[in-house]
Protein backbone atom coordinates (compact mmCIF):
# COMPACT_ATOMS: atom_id res chain seq x y z
CA UNK A 1 0.00 0.00 0.00
CA UNK A 2 1.28 3.27 -0.76
CA UNK A 3 2.32 5.46 2.18
CA UNK A 4 2.24 9.47 2.66
CA UNK A 5 4.99 10.79 4.58
CA UNK A 6 3.85 13.12 7.70
CA UNK A 7 6.31 12.86 10.36
CA UNK A 8 9.56 15.39 11.03
CA UNK A 9 12.88 14.40 10.94
CA UNK A 10 14.36 12.89 13.66
CA UNK A 11 11.27 11.76 14.99
CA UNK A 12 11.21 8.61 17.27
CA UNK A 13 8.90 5.33 16.98
CA UNK A 14 7.37 4.86 20.47
CA UNK A 15 8.83 1.87 21.70
CA UNK A 16 12.11 3.43 20.76
CA UNK A 17 11.95 5.85 23.63
CA UNK A 18 13.87 4.06 27.17
CA UNK A 19 14.19 1.26 25.34
CA UNK A 20 17.51 -0.86 25.54
CA UNK A 21 19.71 -1.03 22.45
CA UNK A 22 19.91 -4.61 21.16
CA UNK A 23 22.76 -3.83 19.68
CA UNK A 24 25.05 -3.71 22.56
CA UNK A 25 23.70 -6.76 24.13
CA UNK A 26 27.27 -8.48 23.93
CA UNK A 27 28.93 -5.85 26.08
CA UNK A 28 26.58 -6.41 29.44
CA UNK A 29 27.16 -9.63 31.21
CA UNK A 30 23.48 -10.82 31.74
CA UNK A 31 22.82 -14.45 31.17
CA UNK A 32 18.52 -14.04 31.74
CA UNK A 33 18.97 -10.94 29.03
CA UNK A 34 20.65 -12.77 26.38
CA UNK A 35 18.52 -15.52 26.86
CA UNK A 36 15.31 -12.64 26.36
CA UNK A 37 16.90 -11.42 22.95
CA UNK A 38 17.44 -15.17 22.22
CA UNK A 39 13.71 -16.40 22.56
CA UNK A 40 12.10 -12.83 20.94
CA UNK A 41 14.89 -11.26 18.70
CA UNK A 42 14.14 -8.14 16.79
CA UNK A 43 10.82 -7.57 18.30
CA UNK A 44 12.23 -7.45 21.63
CA UNK A 45 11.23 -4.46 23.84
CA UNK A 46 13.54 -3.37 26.82
CA UNK A 47 13.78 -0.76 29.35
CA UNK A 48 17.51 1.22 29.78
CA UNK A 49 20.57 0.21 28.80
CA UNK A 50 21.14 -1.91 31.73
CA UNK A 51 17.66 -3.62 31.97
CA UNK A 52 15.99 -4.94 35.43
CA UNK A 53 14.99 -8.20 36.43
CA UNK A 54 12.24 -7.53 38.88
CA UNK A 55 10.85 -9.43 41.24
CA UNK A 56 7.52 -7.94 43.06
CA UNK A 57 5.69 -4.73 43.44
CA UNK A 58 3.51 -3.01 45.71
CA UNK A 59 2.06 0.12 45.68
CA UNK A 60 4.24 2.74 43.37
CA UNK A 61 6.98 0.55 44.44
CA UNK A 62 8.69 -2.28 42.30
CA UNK A 63 12.01 -4.50 43.72
CA UNK A 64 14.32 -6.17 41.60
CA UNK A 65 15.44 -9.47 42.16
CA UNK A 66 18.91 -8.29 44.14
CA UNK A 67 16.32 -6.43 46.60
CA UNK A 68 16.57 -2.86 45.28
CA UNK A 69 13.48 -1.12 45.02
CA UNK A 70 12.35 1.79 42.46
CA UNK A 71 9.75 3.93 42.93
CA UNK A 72 7.52 3.56 39.62
CA UNK A 73 6.63 6.64 38.15
CA UNK A 74 5.70 4.93 34.75
CA UNK A 75 2.94 2.18 35.08
CA UNK A 76 -0.38 3.19 34.80
CA UNK A 77 -1.34 -0.58 33.69
CA UNK A 78 -1.64 -1.21 37.89
CA UNK A 79 -3.93 2.37 38.09
CA UNK A 80 -4.78 1.50 41.59
CA UNK A 81 -1.28 0.07 42.88
CA UNK A 82 1.07 -3.15 42.00
CA UNK A 83 -0.81 -6.58 43.77
CA UNK A 84 -3.57 -4.02 45.52
CA UNK A 85 -4.72 -6.67 47.92
CA UNK A 86 -8.43 -5.95 47.31
CA UNK A 87 -7.24 -6.57 43.36
CA UNK A 88 -5.75 -9.94 44.46
CA UNK A 89 -8.46 -10.77 46.91
CA UNK A 90 -10.81 -10.81 44.61
CA UNK A 91 -9.17 -12.53 40.95
CA UNK A 92 -8.11 -15.39 43.50
CA UNK A 93 -11.55 -15.82 45.05
CA UNK A 94 -13.12 -15.60 41.33
CA UNK A 95 -10.56 -17.77 39.92
CA UNK A 96 -11.34 -21.24 42.80
CA UNK A 97 -14.76 -20.69 41.63
CA UNK A 98 -15.46 -20.09 38.16
CA UNK A 99 -13.22 -18.74 35.26
CA UNK A 100 -15.44 -18.77 31.51
CA UNK A 101 -16.87 -16.82 29.22
CA UNK A 102 -19.94 -14.07 28.51
CA UNK A 103 -22.22 -17.18 26.44
CA UNK A 104 -22.88 -18.25 30.32
CA UNK A 105 -25.06 -16.22 32.68
CA UNK A 106 -23.24 -14.59 35.46
CA UNK A 107 -24.18 -11.94 38.03
CA UNK A 108 -20.35 -10.72 38.55
CA UNK A 109 -20.36 -9.65 34.77
CA UNK A 110 -23.72 -7.93 34.94
CA UNK A 111 -22.74 -6.18 38.13
CA UNK A 112 -19.33 -4.91 36.92
CA UNK A 113 -21.19 -3.50 33.30
CA UNK A 114 -23.72 -1.76 35.09
CA UNK A 115 -21.69 -0.21 37.57
CA UNK A 116 -18.70 0.25 34.27
CA UNK A 117 -22.07 2.19 32.90
CA UNK A 118 -22.83 4.33 35.67
CA UNK A 119 -19.25 5.97 35.17
CA UNK A 120 -20.12 7.14 31.24
CA UNK A 121 -23.19 9.28 29.65
CA UNK A 122 -26.01 7.71 29.70
CA UNK A 123 -26.09 7.44 26.00
CA UNK A 124 -23.50 5.01 25.57
CA UNK A 125 -25.72 2.07 26.84
CA UNK A 126 -24.23 -0.66 25.37
CA UNK A 127 -20.27 -1.82 26.47
CA UNK A 128 -18.79 -4.58 24.28
CA UNK A 129 -15.62 -6.07 26.87
CA UNK A 130 -12.45 -7.60 25.08
CA UNK A 131 -8.96 -8.46 26.33
CA UNK A 132 -6.68 -5.39 25.37
CA UNK A 133 -6.49 -1.67 24.08
CA UNK A 134 -5.96 -2.62 20.63
CA UNK A 135 -8.70 -4.73 20.39
CA UNK A 136 -10.80 -2.01 21.35
CA UNK A 137 -9.71 0.37 19.08
CA UNK A 138 -9.85 -2.37 16.18
CA UNK A 139 -13.66 -3.00 17.00
CA UNK A 140 -14.44 0.90 17.39
CA UNK A 141 -12.89 1.64 14.17
CA UNK A 142 -14.73 -1.12 12.74
CA UNK A 143 -18.07 0.32 14.13
CA UNK A 144 -17.32 3.66 12.97
CA UNK A 145 -16.60 2.75 9.32
CA UNK A 146 -19.91 0.40 9.13
CA UNK A 147 -22.08 3.53 10.23
CA UNK A 148 -20.25 5.74 8.40
CA UNK A 149 -19.88 4.27 5.15
CA UNK A 150 -16.50 5.83 5.10
CA UNK A 151 -13.22 4.83 6.06
CA UNK A 152 -11.00 7.95 6.47
CA UNK A 153 -9.91 8.54 10.02
CA UNK A 154 -8.11 11.68 11.56
CA UNK A 155 -5.55 11.07 14.00
CA UNK A 156 -2.75 13.21 15.86
CA UNK A 157 0.64 13.28 14.11
CA UNK A 158 2.61 11.07 17.18
CA UNK A 159 -0.64 9.20 18.01
CA UNK A 160 -0.63 5.62 19.56
CA UNK A 161 -3.53 3.68 19.65
CA UNK A 162 -2.20 -0.15 19.09
CA UNK A 163 -0.99 -2.78 17.71
CA UNK A 164 -3.27 -5.10 15.36
CA UNK A 165 -3.07 -4.07 11.63
CA UNK A 166 -6.15 -1.63 11.49
CA UNK A 167 -4.45 0.19 15.12
CA UNK A 168 -1.33 0.32 13.41
CA UNK A 169 -2.32 2.37 10.50
CA UNK A 170 -4.10 5.14 13.06
CA UNK A 171 -0.82 5.07 15.24
CA UNK A 172 1.73 6.95 13.61
CA UNK A 173 4.54 7.17 16.75
CA UNK A 174 4.75 3.28 15.73
CA UNK A 175 5.92 3.41 12.51
CA UNK A 176 10.04 3.75 11.71
CA UNK A 177 9.39 4.79 8.28
CA UNK A 178 7.58 8.40 9.49
CA UNK A 179 4.55 7.03 6.87
CA UNK A 180 0.77 6.28 7.38
CA UNK A 181 -1.74 4.56 5.25
CA UNK A 182 -3.68 6.38 2.59
CA UNK A 183 -7.00 6.48 4.61
CA UNK A 184 -5.52 8.45 7.32
CA UNK A 185 -4.55 12.24 8.00
CA UNK A 186 -2.88 13.59 10.79
CA UNK A 187 -3.07 16.97 12.38
CA UNK A 188 -0.54 18.22 15.06
CA UNK A 189 -1.43 17.69 18.48
CA UNK A 190 -2.83 21.31 20.74
CA UNK A 191 0.31 22.25 21.68
CA UNK A 192 1.66 26.37 21.17
CA UNK A 193 4.47 25.60 18.85
CA UNK A 194 2.07 23.79 16.55
CA UNK A 195 -0.78 26.47 16.37
CA UNK A 196 -0.45 30.54 16.67
CA UNK A 197 -2.96 32.62 18.56
CA UNK A 198 -6.20 30.59 20.24
CA UNK A 199 -5.13 26.98 19.94
CA UNK A 200 -8.84 25.78 20.17
CA UNK A 201 -9.46 27.06 16.96
CA UNK A 202 -6.51 26.43 15.10
CA UNK A 203 -6.65 22.92 16.36
CA UNK A 204 -10.21 22.68 15.08
CA UNK A 205 -9.53 24.82 11.52
CA UNK A 206 -6.51 22.14 10.80
CA UNK A 207 -9.30 18.95 12.20
CA UNK A 208 -11.80 20.59 9.30
CA UNK A 209 -8.62 20.74 6.22
CA UNK A 210 -8.07 16.92 7.26
CA UNK A 211 -11.63 16.17 6.40
CA UNK A 212 -11.47 18.13 3.47
CA UNK A 213 -8.65 16.31 1.90
CA UNK A 214 -10.36 12.84 3.04
CA UNK A 215 -13.90 13.74 1.14
CA UNK A 216 -11.62 14.15 -1.47
CA UNK A 217 -9.91 11.44 -1.71
CA UNK A 218 -11.38 7.79 -2.32
CA UNK A 219 -12.08 7.05 1.55
CA UNK A 220 -14.22 10.18 2.49
CA UNK A 221 -14.38 10.82 6.31
CA UNK A 222 -15.40 8.28 8.68
CA UNK A 223 -14.01 10.20 12.06
CA UNK A 224 -12.07 11.59 14.51
CA UNK A 225 -9.67 9.52 16.92
CA UNK A 226 -7.88 10.99 19.77
CA UNK A 227 -6.72 9.78 23.04
CA UNK A 228 -8.23 12.84 25.63
CA UNK A 229 -5.17 13.84 27.32
CA UNK A 230 -2.75 12.96 23.67
CA UNK A 231 -0.46 11.18 25.79
CA UNK A 232 2.04 9.80 23.17
CA UNK A 233 2.08 13.23 21.42
CA UNK A 234 3.46 15.02 24.79
CA UNK A 235 0.64 15.17 26.99
CA UNK A 236 -1.69 18.58 26.18
CA UNK A 237 -4.39 18.45 28.63
CA UNK A 238 -5.73 22.16 28.10
CA UNK A 239 -7.43 24.00 27.07
CA UNK A 240 -10.25 21.80 29.05
CA UNK A 241 -12.71 21.93 26.66
CA UNK A 242 -11.56 22.17 23.56
CA UNK A 243 -12.30 18.76 22.37
CA UNK A 244 -15.96 19.69 22.30
CA UNK A 245 -15.31 22.20 19.65
CA UNK A 246 -13.82 19.07 17.67
CA UNK A 247 -17.07 17.05 18.36
CA UNK A 248 -19.12 19.66 17.00
CA UNK A 249 -17.13 19.67 13.97
CA UNK A 250 -16.87 15.85 13.73
CA UNK A 251 -21.12 15.55 13.67
CA UNK A 252 -21.20 18.62 11.52
CA UNK A 253 -19.13 16.86 8.72
CA UNK A 254 -20.77 13.62 9.28
CA UNK A 255 -18.52 11.82 11.25
CA UNK A 256 -18.19 10.09 14.28
CA UNK A 257 -15.64 11.01 17.25
CA UNK A 258 -13.86 7.57 19.23
CA UNK A 259 -12.36 8.77 22.88
CA UNK A 260 -9.46 6.57 23.32
CA UNK A 261 -9.21 6.79 27.03
CA UNK A 262 -6.87 3.49 27.76
CA UNK A 263 -4.40 6.24 29.29
CA UNK A 264 -6.75 9.35 30.35
CA UNK A 265 -9.52 7.20 31.81
CA UNK A 266 -10.46 5.83 35.36
CA UNK A 267 -9.74 8.79 37.71
CA UNK A 268 -6.35 9.60 36.02
CA UNK A 269 -6.97 13.13 35.33
CA UNK A 270 -8.20 13.90 38.45
CA UNK A 271 -10.76 16.48 37.19
CA UNK A 272 -13.40 13.52 36.04
CA UNK A 273 -13.34 9.76 35.57
CA UNK A 274 -13.11 10.07 32.05
CA UNK A 275 -10.11 11.81 30.07
CA UNK A 276 -13.46 12.90 27.90
CA UNK A 277 -15.50 14.69 30.37
CA UNK A 278 -13.04 17.51 31.16
CA UNK A 279 -14.39 18.98 27.81
CA UNK A 280 -17.60 18.80 28.51
CA UNK A 281 -18.91 16.79 25.60
CA UNK A 282 -20.47 13.24 24.97
CA UNK A 283 -18.41 10.75 22.56
CA UNK A 284 -19.92 8.31 19.99
CA UNK A 285 -17.33 5.91 20.90
CA UNK A 286 -15.29 5.02 23.72
CA UNK A 287 -12.23 2.31 24.30
CA UNK A 288 -10.64 1.59 27.24
CA UNK A 289 -8.43 -0.48 28.60
CA UNK A 290 -5.21 -0.94 31.07
CA UNK A 291 -6.47 0.44 34.09
CA UNK A 292 -9.32 -1.69 34.38
CA UNK A 293 -8.34 -4.62 36.01
CA UNK A 294 -4.62 -3.28 37.43
CA UNK A 295 -2.97 -5.88 35.30
CA UNK A 296 -5.66 -8.35 34.94
CA UNK A 297 -6.08 -8.23 31.04
CA UNK A 298 -9.64 -6.09 30.13
CA UNK A 299 -10.27 -3.61 27.64
CA UNK A 300 -13.83 -2.22 26.40
CA UNK A 301 -16.04 -0.08 23.88
CA UNK A 302 -18.82 1.70 25.16
CA UNK A 303 -21.30 3.03 22.14
CA UNK A 304 -24.81 3.53 21.55
CA UNK A 305 -27.44 1.04 20.89
CA UNK A 306 -27.78 2.36 17.65
CA UNK A 307 -24.59 2.28 16.62
CA UNK A 308 -24.35 -1.49 17.94
CA UNK A 309 -27.31 -2.65 16.22
CA UNK A 310 -26.03 -1.13 13.22
CA UNK A 311 -22.37 -2.97 12.79
CA UNK A 312 -23.74 -6.58 14.13
CA UNK A 313 -25.99 -6.54 10.85
CA UNK A 314 -23.27 -7.89 9.26
CA UNK A 315 -20.64 -9.36 11.34
CA UNK A 316 -21.41 -10.88 14.53
CA UNK A 317 -18.81 -10.18 17.63
CA UNK A 318 -17.40 -12.31 20.46
CA UNK A 319 -14.33 -12.36 22.49
CA UNK A 320 -13.80 -15.90 24.40
CA UNK A 321 -11.68 -14.40 27.20
CA UNK A 322 -13.40 -10.90 27.36
CA UNK A 323 -15.93 -10.32 29.82
CA UNK A 324 -14.89 -13.43 31.70
CA UNK A 325 -15.69 -13.74 34.86
CA UNK A 326 -12.18 -13.20 36.66
CA UNK A 327 -11.86 -10.25 34.41
CA UNK A 328 -15.22 -8.95 35.56
CA UNK A 329 -13.92 -9.95 39.44
CA UNK A 330 -10.69 -7.85 38.57
CA UNK A 331 -12.81 -4.82 37.10
CA UNK A 332 -15.28 -4.68 40.31
CA UNK A 333 -12.54 -4.48 42.50
CA UNK A 334 -10.40 -1.83 40.62
CA UNK A 335 -13.64 0.34 41.34
CA UNK A 336 -14.03 -0.63 44.81
CA UNK A 337 -10.88 0.75 45.52
CA UNK A 338 -11.36 4.07 43.34
CA UNK A 339 -14.43 4.31 45.31
CA UNK A 340 -12.86 3.63 49.07
CA UNK A 341 -9.38 5.19 48.83
CA UNK A 342 -10.71 8.14 47.39
CA UNK A 343 -7.88 8.03 44.21
CA UNK A 344 -9.84 10.48 42.03
CA UNK A 345 -9.26 13.36 44.87
CA UNK A 346 -5.95 11.58 45.52
CA UNK A 347 -5.05 11.92 41.54
CA UNK A 348 -6.15 15.72 41.45
CA UNK A 349 -4.63 16.71 45.00
CA UNK A 350 -1.56 14.92 44.76
CA UNK A 351 -1.12 15.88 40.82
CA UNK A 352 -1.35 19.24 41.64
CA UNK A 353 0.68 19.05 44.63
CA UNK A 354 3.95 17.88 42.15
CA UNK A 355 2.69 19.56 38.87
CA UNK A 356 3.31 23.02 41.51
CA UNK A 357 6.68 21.21 42.42
CA UNK A 358 7.90 20.47 39.21
CA UNK A 359 7.02 24.37 37.95
CA UNK A 360 8.76 25.81 40.54
CA UNK A 361 11.74 23.21 39.39
CA UNK A 362 11.07 25.00 35.69
CA UNK A 363 11.44 28.39 37.47
CA UNK A 364 14.87 27.89 37.88
CA UNK A 365 16.13 25.90 35.19
CA UNK A 366 15.25 26.84 32.02
CA UNK A 367 16.20 23.36 30.23
CA UNK A 368 12.63 22.70 31.62
CA UNK A 369 10.68 24.25 28.58
CA UNK A 370 7.06 23.56 30.35
CA UNK A 371 5.27 21.37 32.97
CA UNK A 372 1.86 20.36 31.94
CA UNK A 373 -0.72 17.78 32.70
CA UNK A 374 -4.07 17.48 34.59
CA UNK A 375 -3.92 14.95 37.55
CA UNK A 376 -1.25 12.32 37.78
CA UNK A 377 -0.68 12.24 33.91
CA UNK A 378 2.59 15.22 33.86
CA UNK A 379 4.61 16.21 30.69
CA UNK A 380 7.96 17.71 31.38
CA UNK A 381 9.07 19.53 28.34
CA UNK A 382 13.18 19.77 27.70
CA UNK A 383 14.88 21.96 25.49
CA UNK A 384 18.09 22.71 24.61
CA UNK A 385 19.67 26.36 25.13
CA UNK A 386 18.53 27.32 21.14
CA UNK A 387 14.40 25.99 22.45
CA UNK A 388 14.43 22.82 20.33
CA UNK A 389 13.42 19.63 21.57
CA UNK A 390 16.55 17.80 23.67
CA UNK A 391 15.77 14.15 23.78
CA UNK A 392 19.24 13.62 24.67
CA UNK A 393 18.79 14.91 28.11
CA UNK A 394 15.86 13.39 28.10
CA UNK A 395 17.65 10.10 27.90
CA UNK A 396 20.05 10.85 30.35
CA UNK A 397 17.72 12.06 32.98
CA UNK A 398 15.58 8.85 32.63
CA UNK A 399 18.89 6.52 33.15
CA UNK A 400 20.00 8.78 35.78
CA UNK A 401 16.90 8.35 37.58
CA UNK A 402 16.73 4.57 37.12
CA UNK A 403 20.70 4.73 39.02
CA UNK A 404 18.42 6.51 41.41
CA UNK A 405 16.21 4.20 41.92
CA UNK A 406 13.32 5.82 40.17
CA UNK A 407 11.30 4.66 37.16
CA UNK A 408 10.26 6.82 34.68
CA UNK A 409 9.30 7.12 30.92
CA UNK A 410 9.14 9.65 27.59
CA UNK A 411 6.38 10.68 25.36
CA UNK A 412 6.62 13.42 22.12
CA UNK A 413 7.58 13.18 18.59
CA UNK A 414 11.38 13.14 19.54
CA UNK A 415 11.56 11.62 22.87
CA UNK A 416 12.08 14.58 25.05
CA UNK A 417 9.35 14.72 27.17
CA UNK A 418 9.52 13.07 30.61
CA UNK A 419 6.05 11.21 31.59
CA UNK A 420 4.83 11.01 34.95
CA UNK A 421 2.08 8.41 34.90
CA UNK A 422 2.42 6.76 38.17
CA UNK A 423 -0.44 3.97 39.94
CA UNK A 424 -2.97 6.65 41.34
CA UNK A 425 -2.03 5.89 44.99
CA UNK A 426 1.19 8.01 45.34
CA UNK A 427 1.70 10.02 48.27
CA UNK A 428 3.05 13.50 48.89
CA UNK A 429 6.22 12.11 50.33
CA UNK A 430 7.04 9.96 47.16
CA UNK A 431 5.97 13.19 44.93
CA UNK A 432 8.86 14.64 46.55
CA UNK A 433 11.18 11.87 46.49
CA UNK A 434 11.12 12.46 42.78
CA UNK A 435 11.49 15.66 42.53
CA UNK A 436 14.15 16.38 45.03
CA UNK A 437 16.10 13.95 42.62
CA UNK A 438 15.47 15.42 39.42
CA UNK A 439 16.63 18.68 40.84
CA UNK A 440 19.66 16.94 42.11
CA UNK A 441 20.24 15.29 38.57
CA UNK A 442 19.67 18.84 36.65
CA UNK A 443 22.33 20.76 39.09
CA UNK A 444 24.69 18.07 37.75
Amino acid sequence: MAKIATTTENAKQILDMNAFDISKAELIDNELLRRRLNNTGALSVLFYQKPIEMRSASGVWMTSIDGTRYLDLYNNVPSVGHNHPVVVEAITQQLSQLNTNTRYLNKTVDVYLERLKSTLPASLDKMILCCTGSEANDLALRMMEKCTGKRGVIVTQSAYHGNTRAVTDVSPSASKTGLVANHVRTVPAPAIENYDGDISAAFVRRISAAIDSLEQSEYGFAGFLADSIFSSDGVYPEPAGMLAAVMQLVHERGGLYIADEVQPGFTRTGDAFWGFQRHGFEPDIVTMGKPMGNGYPMAGVAANDMLVKEFSEDVGYFNTFGGNTVAAAAGNAVLDVIRNDQLQANSKKTGAYLSQQLKTLASKDTRIREVRGAGLYIGIELCANDNSPDPALATALIEGLREKKILIGAAGPYGHILKVRPPLCLKQAEANLFVDTLRELLAG
